[in-house]
Order: structure tokens, then sequence, then C-alpha cells
């Protein structure tokens, strides 16, 4: 027990004893050293700025969308060029078929030309030959338009007269229903589902 101990009242000693391991806590115990924070760099400090600069950010939004205007701008003139030239190709095309429309329909007609030149060049040709060479001439002109879709129209007798493909010449009074065919004056014609011209018929007339 040291000097001061022996001079203290008996229930300050405990305290003596606390402040006595406090202040060797302090002062004998090895000093820390915390290493020193390096500075930051000019481009972090840039970068820190930017983050927290409003004009910045509305800046880099700006050039953002500068861009995409000008990618939008590129690609609608690629698709303007694209329609032009897909028009281009179709007025091509639109004046090929316009050209050559009947190349086909000529073509199968040259058979029959054929046919009416050679019947001429034959000399003191006799009526049966004229009418058998008339025939197969007929037969080869009708299978050329059936080949471009060119059929005749021509009703039988009984046929419930239509407006669109029959043209009445005339009224007749028959036993038949009224407002049938009665006979064909004149055959129609069409191709495909278009009327060339229609048959010229006479009608029953009412009763």
């Amino acid at each position: 027990m040291s000097s001061v101990q022996r001079l203290l009242k008996p229930e300050l000693t405990p305290l003596f004893v606390r402040g006595q391991h406090f202040l060797r806590s302090l002062f004998m115990s090895e000093p820390t050293h915390t290493p020193p924070t390096p500075a930051p760099s000019e481009e972090e400090l840039a970068a820190a700025l930017a983050a927290t600069d409003p004009l910045a950010d509305a800046q880099a939004e700006l050039a953002n969308l500068k861009a995409q205007n000008a990618d939008l701008a590129d690609q609608y003139l690629r698709a303007q060029a694209d329609v032009q030239n897909a028009r281009r190709r179709a007025d091509d095309e639109i004046a090929k078929a316009r050209k050559f429309a009947v190349e086909g329909f000529a073509d199968s007609l040259l058979p029959v030309l054929d046919s009416l030149e050679a019947g001429l060049a034959i000399p003191n040709v006799t009526i049966e030959q004229i009418r058998e060479g008339s025939e197969a001439t007929l037969r080869q002109l009708k299978s050329a338009l059936e080949r471009n879709k060119v059929h005749e129209i021509a009703p039988p007798a009984g046929t419930k007269f239509d407006p669109h493909h029959h043209q009445a010449i005339s009224v007749v009074p028959a036993e038949q229903e009224a407002n049938t065919v009665v006979s064909v004056l004149q055959k129609g014609y069409q191709i495909a589902d278009r009327v060339l011209r229609p048959a010229l018929v006479t009608v029953t007339a009412p009763k």
C-alpha cells in the first residue's frame, strides 16, 4: 500500500485505485495511428460536381435527345427513299403491263391468221373446201378466246332473263314462262367476270 493510500480514509481507497488505473491506461497505452485519407483527384471532384449540377444533367439529356432526333430523321429519310423506289418500280411494272397486256392474246391469234392466209393462197378451191377451212379456222379462234378466258354468252331458250348478261331486243308472246329468253339473235361475250357485250335476245311478254 502506498503512503497516499495510508493517509486516505478507508472508504476513499477504491476510488483512488480506480483513478490510478484510468490514468495508467490513458498515458501508458501505445498510441494508434490512423492512415491519412488521400485527397480526391480532379476527375473525382468533377464527377462529384457534375452529379450534383442540374445544368450538367439538363445538358446531357439535351445531347441525348439530339442524338435520338438525328437517328429518327435518318430512319425517316431512308423510309422515304424506300417508298419512292417501291413506287417507281410499281409504276414501271404497270407501264410494262399496259404496253404488253395483249401480248399473250395476240400470240394466240397468230395461228388463226396463218390459217386464213393459207386458205386464201390455195387456187381453185371448192365450196366444200372453203367450208371445211372456215370451220377449222373458227375452232382455232374459239380455242384462242377460251385460252384468254373469253367465253360466249348464249342462253338457251327458257333461261330467266338476266339484265347483266342479256339485252332484250323485242318482247314476243310465247307459251313459256314470262320474262324468259325465247331466242338469241347475237351471242354475247365476257372475259373472266366482266361482260364484253351482252347477248341480244328476245324475251316472252308478260301474261
